[in-house]
């Protein structure tokens, strides 16, 4: 895994990703060579201009395919699903790029090569891919871990490695056990313990070492033997940072006070501000434009389906706890509250209208938010604005609860585009784990993925995980 602005993410992918991104510019410069023949050599058609438009085509694609999920990779994916992705990918980016050349025209080449340069970048990210996808099938990525542990912790954490949804790569060599930690894991798995945590190391060629202990008082945990391993060039890595690595969660279950208050992140500094407000300007006003047409087809069908209100306006939480009046467009019946008490929303409640069910689907309803953002009440991206009522009642019940009210709100965000549509407790619980992930890590680069990701939800029903 790479570490980038405090985000991880899956080393295969960031190759696969700068690989398809040299692929995709030489596509173009090859393009251009197919569509003039020896008429005319590419690197005469200005060489700049040529390499600008050639990185825009790029950019464009990964975006396009990004979108699409083409990089939550599986290694176990052929060529005929890679194909079916691919397809929808180029004709979105062929739409996104005529886009681009309409407003910075000095990019455009011409009709007939950015033809060419789609011609030749659909097989050659396919050839790529199957190359990849074949070599990455062998132990050159992959990380042999072990886990000091053999309770419920440790449990967890193996399931987590081992959804095929995840696909990281990772080897489990076994479970070490440790004093009063109840087994939880297959006997089978657990190694006999021989000598020093050292010693199996060596004897399994270990990469990581994962500490699953839940319980480390009483001398329960080999501080001085994990040191060793460390001072040896072995990862040695709590389970907390664990799960945030690999599932962008940080669980409360099982969390230290101490890991919170010491560990790095939770940066909120002028510059991030900065960026985070130019972000929010930027983004909200091109989807505003972009989006504008759609949001005045979906006013027209909300009024004409029982002539009620079109917005919607409710009181919710936002950064340090200060109460403001969200915007949406209504996607439930008029008298969806008529006992006067709030409801937890869920993804089939009965309560939407038939224009209401189709809206939340695609998320259109959160739309009219970007007013809110304009305003400064809210962000593009960041955990999603809960009502009063609720938010007293989860701070009472679920521990760090009030710490996702240490930024702004957002239209849309990590829990959002992971989890589903929360209607008890425990789902609060579940999407607070991503929200306190983003508030510890947030970045640009991460607003983008999330705003991918979002994309992803939009168009496929699904998001990354």
């Amino acid at each position: 895994m790479l570490r980038i602005s405090n985000h991880f993410v899956s080393t295969a992918v960031a190759l696969l990703l700068v690989l398809e991104g040299l692929v995709l510019i030489g596509s173009a410069y090859l393009g251009v060579s197919l569509r003039f023949l020896d008429a005319i050599s590419p690197l005469s058609y200005s060489d700049d201009g040529l390499f600008t438009s050639a990185f825009a085509f790029a950019i464009v694609m990964i975006f396009s395919m990004s979108a699409l999920g083409m990089y939550q990779i599986s290694f176990r994916e052929g060529i005929r699903a890679t194909l079916l992705r691919l397809m929808p990918s180029c004709v979105l980016s062929f739409v996104l790029i005529t886009f681009v050349f309409y407003v910075l025209p000095d990019l455009y080449l011409g009709r007939g090569i950015v033809g060419f340069m789609f011609l030749v970048a659909a097989p050659a990210i396919l050839i790529t891919r199957t190359i990849f996808f074949k070599s990455t099938r062998t132990k050159f990525l992959q990380s042999r871990i072990l886990f000091l542990g053999a309770g419920a912790l440790a449990q967890e954490c193996s399931v987590l490695v081992k959804d095929p949804r995840m696909d990281r790569k990772y080897q489990i060599v076994g479970y070490v056990p440790v004093a009063n930690d109840e087994c939880c894991v297959p006997p089978g798995e657990v190694l006999p313990i021989k000598g020093t945590i050292m010693d199996m190391v060596t004897e399994h060629g270990i990469n990581e070492i994962v500490v699953t202990v839940q319980n480390r008082r009483g001398g329960a945990l080999p501080i001085s033997e994990l040191l060793t391993c460390k001072l040896n060039g072995i990862k040695v890595t709590d389970s907390a940072a664990f799960f945030e690595r690999e599932a962008c969660q940080i669980r409360v279950d099982s969390l230290q006070p101490s890991w919170l208050v010491f560990g790095t992140g939770f940066d909120q500094g002028f510059f991030r501000s900065a960026c985070k407000k130019a972000f929010d300007l930027l983004v909200s006003i091109s989807v505003l434009i972009i989006a504008l047409p759609i949001l005045l087809v979906t006013a027209l069908l909300i009024y004409l389906e029982d002539r009620g209100p079109i917005f919607y306006r409710q009181e919710r939480v936002g950064e340090d706890g200060k109460h403001f009046m969200v915007l949406k467009f209504r996607s439930m019946s008029i008298d969806a509250e008529r006992n006067g008490t709030p409801q937890w929303a869920s993804a089939n409640d009965p309560r939407t209208t038939r224009v209401g069910r189709i809206i939340r689907l695609l998320r259109i309803d959160e739309f009219p938010q970007i007013l809110n953002v304009l305003k400064g009440d809210m962000s593009f991206v960041g955990p999603r604005p809960e009502r009063p009522y609720f938010v007293k009642q989860l701070a009472e019940e679920i521990p760090y609860y009030n710490v996702r009210h240490s930024v702004k709100p957002g239209i849309t965000g990590m829990a959002q585009v992971r989890y589903q549509y929360g209607a008890s407790v425990a789902d609060a619980v579940q999407k607070l784990q991503y929200d306190l992930y983003y508030v510890k890590n947030n970045s640009l680069f991460l607003d983008l993925l999330i705003l991918i990701d979002t994309l992803q939800v939009m168009i496929l029903g699904k998001g990354s995980r």
